[in-house]
């Protein structure tokens, strides 16, 4: 009984830590979508006012259509970040064609940038995540191209999907400077690596794992995400 009592109360912090990440993400989002919003849209649609204010009717006609087209300017600048906002919320093409064609989009993109060569291939996604758990591994996805960017001047990247077992694997490969898991698990204990934060964080929510690691020949690092089968039902 004291076993078993143990267990669930185990298993009930464990939810709470993943409710946590999950709020905190939330809580993230919603900060940065504030802080766009006030510091981006907000002087633009300012600015656009000032362009239509009362004084407009006594102008002269060229100066009036000058001010209108300004202020016309601007707002499509307003239209177009708010539409970012809302893309970076939830891409249309994963939103509209799931998590296979959002990476693929992603690895094109890069590739036709001619700064990296990348390439994506899901060799077994008949059964698809959730559209919540889709989300959770693309922005993960995301972040670790975004280190290799940032940090490990990489020539190539490649993304790989399987299933093996009652897991499903996403493993990231570049030939660029990188970490193993002991860095990993040191960054996330120190104030630094935000993003790699962000990553244990999700991971978490998808019940998963993460691991981090070079291959023996010392020539590419690899990235592996499992994520547990059972947590798609």
């Amino acid at each position: 009984m004291r076993y078993n009592s143990q267990l669930k109360k185990l298993e009930e912090e464990k939810q709470q830590i993943l409710l946590n990440a999950s709020i905190r993400f939330q809580e993230e989002e919603r900060n940065r979508i504030a802080a766009d919003l006030h510091d981006d849209a907000g002087p633009l649609l300012a600015t656009a006012r000032l362009y239509l204010n009362e004084n407009l009717v006594n102008q002269e006609k060229a100066q009036q259509l000058q001010s209108i087209y300004s202020a016309k300017q601007i707002i499509d600048d307003a239209i177009l970040l708010i539409r970012n906002i809302s893309h970076s919320l939830m891409p249309p093409t994963l939103k509209n064609f799931g998590l296979e064609s959002a990476v693929n989009d992603l690895f094109q993109k890069i590739s036709g940038s001619g700064s990296i060569n990348a390439s994506a291939r899901f060799h077994d996604y008949r059964v698809r995540l959730k559209v919540e758990q889709e989300l959770l591994v693309f922005r993960i996805v995301q972040e670790l191209v975004n280190n290799v960017f940032k940090h490990s001047n990489a020539g190539f990247i490649h993304l790989t999907q399987n299933n093996s077992g009652s897991n499903m694997y996403f493993r990231l490969h570049h030939d660029g400077t990188g970490i193993v898991q002991a860095d990993f698990e040191k960054l996330n204990q120190s104030a630094l690596g935000l993003g790699l934060k962000n990553i244990a964080s999700r991971i978490k929510v998808l019940k998963g794992r993460i691991y981090f690691e070079i291959d023996p020949s010392h020539t590419y690092y690899k990235v592996t995400i499992e994520v547990p089968m059972e947590a798609l039902i």
